[in-house]
């Protein structure tokens, strides 16, 4: 009888992994859907940091465009100004203030700005994050990525759209600081030139190449 018993706690055990793991592979699909959608992403953002006590330590805001395959621009308004640009391959970092430039390898740009996603290949999602899914009403989702990899700087990222328009993002680190987006101004697949991703910064500004 024992035996038995053990054997039907086995089998329901198995049966549960078995369903969470298709309905995160479902989430993934239907979120690598909706991202691959987007040929272009224009918009507006502002952008709050909260420490772990929720009290808010920052806030931004400025303007993002994407376009795919891996072009995509970010800029925050002064005072805090930031240039974030990335032509599919690597990503530099301007901060105009320090006079700085760095460029680093994409990949390891996508932990520390999600809103790459927006630009990037969406096909490995579900080898990357453990993605579950939400709906409020027939027109609200949330998507929220638990990296799989011990190494991302950042425990959660959970992305909320409104009829399939990506409306916010929020992201949670491991000191419990909290980073929200949120998007107006919206514009989906848009025309946006090539040369709209394209940095300029001054000759006298130092250039540090990132780890290869």
């Amino acid at each position: 009888m024992i035996k038995a018993g053990r054997t039907i706690l086995a089998t329901a055990a198995l049966v549960l992994f078995s369903a969470a793991t298709w309905a995160q592979e479902q989430a993934a699909e239907r979120l690598a859907d909706t991202l691959s959608s987007y040929s272009t992403f224009q918009a507006g953002f502002t952008q709050t940091v909260a420490d772990d006590q929720g009290r808010v330590i920052q806030q931004t805001s400025g303007t993002l465009k994407a376009k795919r395959p891996g072009l995509f621009y970010w800029e925050t308004e002064p005072p805090t100004n930031q240039f974030i640009v990335s032509n599919g391959e690597t990503v530099e970092l301007y901060d105009p203030d320090l006079e700085q430039v760095t460029i680093q390898d994409l990949d390891e740009q996508v932990s520390t700005t999600p809103a790459l996603l927006l630009s990037g290949e969406t096909d490995g999602l579900a080898e990357t994050y453990e993605i579950s899914e939400a709906r409020y009403g027939d027109h609200t989702r949330e998507y929220t990525l638990v990296p799989r990899s011990e190494d991302s700087l950042f425990l959660s990222l959970t992305l909320t759209f409104y009829d399939d328009e990506l409306q916010a993002m929020r992201l949670e680190d491991s000191l419990g600081q909290r980073t929200e987006l949120e998007f107006g101004n919206i514009r989906i697949n848009q025309p946006v030139p090539d040369v709209a991703f394209k940095l300029d910064y001054p000759e006298s500004v130092d250039v540090i190449q990132g780890m290869q």
